[in-house]
């Protein structure tokens, strides 16, 4: 059975702009701008009040069309959030002999990993689009990736994650590796940034 129309109405930030053109999204804030493509979400999306609220419709939609509407209203709320606070994955290194060397560089873009499990190859993990990978200044193995979208930290962070798995080895008893700790946002609600004053 079709509905006839749902909707889904959110309100936008202060501080934030939201422009939509051809269900291409752009969202800019105090952080940066973001832009997303939801051309594979069968839905209207339409700003109300002078860009102060965004009003998603789904017209004559069955139960897959309508879920949509929350698919693409978090990503509206997630891009509302990046552009304001921004998201920071900090990972942990773990290891029980070897000790991992971890150098950044390329302007925070690139991570080298050294001596895991003793092996002599080099790990090089770049970080997509706009993510940065940081060293914790207050914790010891602590690295932290920062940036205004959440699918490119989030998967930066995998990247990281899944250079350093064991192969062919009991993992129950061999658990080294870097693993991700925590998920929070890159400015805390005070409007400091998490690398400045971070504690794992």
């Amino acid at each position: 059975m079709r509905a006839i129309l749902a909707s889904e109405t959110l309100k936008v930030p202060e501080g934030v702009t939201v422009r939509v053109k051809k269900r291409e999204v752009f969202v800019k804030g105090p952080r940066g701008e973001l832009r997303k493509s939801l051309k594979h979400i069968p839905a209207d999306f339409t700003l109300l009040e002078k860009g102060r609220k965004v009003r998603i419709q789904v017209w004559q939609g069955r139960r897959k069309d309508l879920a949509t509407i929350m698919t693409a209203a978090s990503v509206f709320k997630n891009m509302f959030t990046g552009v304001i606070k921004g998201y920071c994955y900090e990972l942990r290194a773990v290891y029980a002999h070897f000790p991992l060397n971890m150098t950044i560089s390329e302007n925070d873009t690139v991570l080298e990993v050294r001596n895991f499990l003793g092996e002599k190859r080099v790990r090089r993990v770049r970080m997509l689009g706009g993510a940065k990978v940081y060293r914790s200044n207050t914790v010891k193995d602590c690295l932290l990736v920062v940036g205004n979208d959440i699918n490119e930290v989030s998967q930066s962070a995998a990247l990281i994650h899944e250079t350093c798995l064991v192969k062919n080895k009991d993992i129950r008893k061999f658990l080294d590796g870097i693993y991700v700790s925590a998920r929070t946002n890159a400015v805390d609600d005070d409007g400091v940034a998490v690398t400045a004053t971070h504690k794992c």
